[in-house]
């Protein structure tokens, strides 16, 4: 039912960009929106993992630097049947953590040296289940076809709307043609908020789902319950520095830094209500 419901609003925001594109700009319209789809979905399989490290600051750390935490990781990642991901640390004093990857072969998990101090071994492990839920149900990469695609509608329709400003729609018998006309009016108006509901929507669903499935991965959910508490006061307290706006959405809660951009702020639902909700 997870599955299907997370193709559904795929396919809907597919069928939305392309919608779009040809209000916007007719047949060449339609033709440059795919264009984008397929380029952009192309860089987010192969290169939105790396490119989410590196804007974050995350190093790649030994058994030897970090065993609390291979040792959690190896441990669960064998009773859920997974590859041990690749393990970095973010230098950053707020407790965090994000896993990337387009799939369970090619995963990796971050964490902040802040929850590595912050949590306790309870703690930790329903973190590292979260993380490794959203790996074993390809979140990863179902969340990065949903931002591309999202921020795709939003370019075309910046794009008309730029073209409307300097007359580049109305007029003449090519309207039709050229997507002009109150359809591509609210195309371009209203596609962006559209597609900033579905994407939080689907964002919203994946870590109810990822919190309950690690809370079922560890066998009790108080760890993880504990950690969502505790991950909420300190990143109310704590800014975050390194983290990129594309990396914040892949966190286990928002980081305070990025409150003010409200795209980013209603990625994820409030970690108090997960606590009750999502792990329980």
């Amino acid at each position: 039912m997870k599955i299907l419901r997370t193709g559904v609003l795929l396919i809907l925001l597919s069928v939305m960009l392309v919608v779009v594109g040809g209000a916007i700009g007719g047949q060449n319209g339609l033709k440059i929106a795919l264009a984008i789809a397929v380029l952009m979905n192309g860089i987010s399989y192969f290169f939105s993992d790396k490119i989410a490290l590196a804007s974050s600051g995350a190093k790649p750390v030994t058994r030897e630097q970090v065993p609390r935490l291979y040792d959690v990781m190896e441990r669960l990642a064998a009773k859920a049947n997974l590859p041990v991901p690749k393990l970095y640390v973010i230098p950053e004093p707020a407790p965090n953590a994000f896993a990337t990857g387009r799939n369970p072969r090619h995963a990796s998990v971050a964490v902040t040296e802040g929850l590595l101090q912050l949590m306790s071994d309870d703690e930790l492990e329903g973190v590292i289940a979260h993380e490794l839920s959203h790996v074993r149900n390809y979140d990863i990469l179902t969340s990065s076809i949903a931002a591309t695609i999202a921020g795709a509608i939003t370019y075309l329709a910046s794009m008309g709307r730029f073209a409307m400003i300097f007359g580049g729609y109305g007029g003449g018998d090519n309207d039709r043609e050229r997507g002009g006309g109150l359809g591509a009016l609210l195309m371009i108006f209203l596609a962006p908020i559209a597609a900033l509901m579905l994407q939080l929507f689907l964002s919203r669903t994946r870590e109810y789902s990822a919190d309950e499935t690690g809370a079922r991965m560890v066998g009790q959910p108080y760890g993880l319950i504990s950690a969502l508490q505790k991950l909420g006061a300190y990143n109310q307290r704590i800014p975050t520095t390194s983290v990129s706006p594309s990396t914040a959405a892949l966190c286990i809660v928002k980081p305070v830094v990025w409150r003010r951009h409200f795209v980013l702020a209603v990625q994820h639902p409030p970690a108090a209500g997960r606590s009750h909700r999502g792990a329980s």
